[in-house]
C-alpha cells in the first residue's frame, strides 16, 4: 500500500505578510533541501522526508503584485498607502496584483509534488476544485472562469461573473509556494483601490462569501471544512 504524503497545518492569525511570507520561504527551503539529501541517500544512512506544510492566515491589510502584474494596477499612491496602513509587496508568485485582510483566508500550500504529481496546472485546478467543493456546503454554487483562475461565482440573470478566491503560486525543484485567497467576511471595499488581478471587464466583480449570503461567516467552520476538502482532493494524511 502506498503511503499518503504527510501535511502539516498551521493557523497563523495575526501574523504580518512579510513574516509569513518569509516563514514559507524558509519551509520550502527545508523542504527542498531535504530532498536532495533523500536523493543522494543509500540504504546504509537513510534521511527522513519532512511533511508538506499547510498554512492559513487573516493579514492585516496588503495589496501584493505578483511576477507577472502591472504596477499600473495599484489605483493609489504609496503617500495612500502608509496613511491608511496598507502594506504593498511585489513578490514572485504567478498572478497580477490582489489584496489580503481580516475576514479572508489565505492559504498557502508549500508542498513536495514528487509526493503528488509533476503538473502544475492540475495543481491550480486541484486548489479550485476544493474550493469549489467547499462552498458546495454553503450552497453556493463556484465555478472556473476560461483564461482565468480563482474560483467564481456565476450570476446568470445579470450575467456577471464575481471572483471568491484568487490562485497564485511558484515553482521551485516542485515545491511550491503561495497558494490562494479565499474571501470570506472580507471588506471588498480594498478591491476598489487596484484593478483585482488585473481584469479590466465590466461583468467582472470581487465578492465574498458572506456577501453572497448576506450574512456573516464564523471562521473557525470555514478553516476545519476547508482543510477536509484540501486533504480530499489532495489525498494527502495530516500530521496530528
Amino acid at each position: 500500500m502506498i503511503e499518503k504524503p504527510k501535511v502539516q497545518f498551521r493557523y497563523l492569525s495575526g501574523m504580518s505578510y512579510k513574516e509569513c511570507w518569509d516563514f514559507q520561504k524558509s519551509l520550502q527551503q527545508k523542504l527542498i533541501r531535504n530532498k536532495i539529501k533523500v536523493t543522494k541517500t543509500t540504504d546504509t544512512s537513510p534521511v527522513a522526508r519532512l511533511p508538506n506544510q499547510l498554512i492559513f492566515c487573516e493579514h492585516a491589510p496588503v495589496y501584493t503584485l505578483g511576477k507577472s502584474g502591472s504596477i499600473d494596477n495599484l489605483l493609489i499612491s504609496n503617500e495612500k498607502l502608509q496613511k491608511e496602513e496598507i502594506e504593498f509587496f511585489k513578490i514572485n508568485r504567478g498572478g497580477d496584483i490582489t489584496y489580503h485582510g481580516p475576514g479572508q483566508i489565505t492559504g498557502y500550500l508549500i508542498f513536495d509534488l514528487d509526493y503528488f504529481y509533476h503538473d502544475v496546472h492540475r495543481f491550480v485546478r486541484d486548489i479550485e476544485e476544493a474550493i469549489i467543493r467547499f462552498l458546495q456546503k454553503y450552497n453556493v454554487t463556484g465555478t472556473r472562469v476560461s483564461d482565468y483562475t480563482g474560483v467564481w461565482i456565476r450570476d446568470k440573470k445579470s450575467n456577471e461573473e464575481r471572483k471568491i478566491c484568487a490562485i497564485g503560486v511558484h515553482m521551485s525543484r516542485w515545491v511550491s509556494l503561495h497558494g490562494f485567497g479565499f474571501n470570506i467576511n472580507t471588506d471588498l471595499s480594498y478591491f476598489n483601490k487596484i484593478i483585482p488581478c488585473g481584469i479590466v471587464q465590466k461583468n467582472k466583480k470581487v465578492t465574498s462569501l458572506s456577501n453572497e449570503l448576506k450574512t456573516e461567516i464564523k471562521i473557525n467552520e470555514v478553516i476545519e471544512a476547508l482543510k477536509y476538502e484540501l486533504q480530499s482532493v489532495f489525498n494527502f494524511d495530516y500530521l496530528d
